[in-house]
Formats: C-alpha cells, structure tokens, sequence
C-alpha cells in the first residue's frame, strides 16, 4: 500500500515535472519569437 502511494507521488512530480520543462519551452520558443519579430 505504501509502495503503491509513493509510486503515485513519483508519476505526480514526473508529471509536474514535464509541465514545467513544457511551459519553459513555450516561454523560450515565443521569446525567440518575438526577438525574430524586432529584428524585422
């Protein structure tokens, strides 16, 4: 039972995890974006 819960806390921060990374990388690709955009 205390396994199976501290398997599920472990996929949470993994999922979390992948969330952050993904939102990071939207922050990066539209800064890049918009720096493309003031070089025009």
């Amino acid at each position: 039972m205390v396994r199976l819960h501290r398997t599920s806390i472990e996929e949470f921060a993994m999922a979390d995890l992948a969330f952050v990374v993904t939102v990071l990388a939207g922050f990066a690709l539209v800064a890049l974006v918009a720096k493309g955009v003031t070089k025009l």
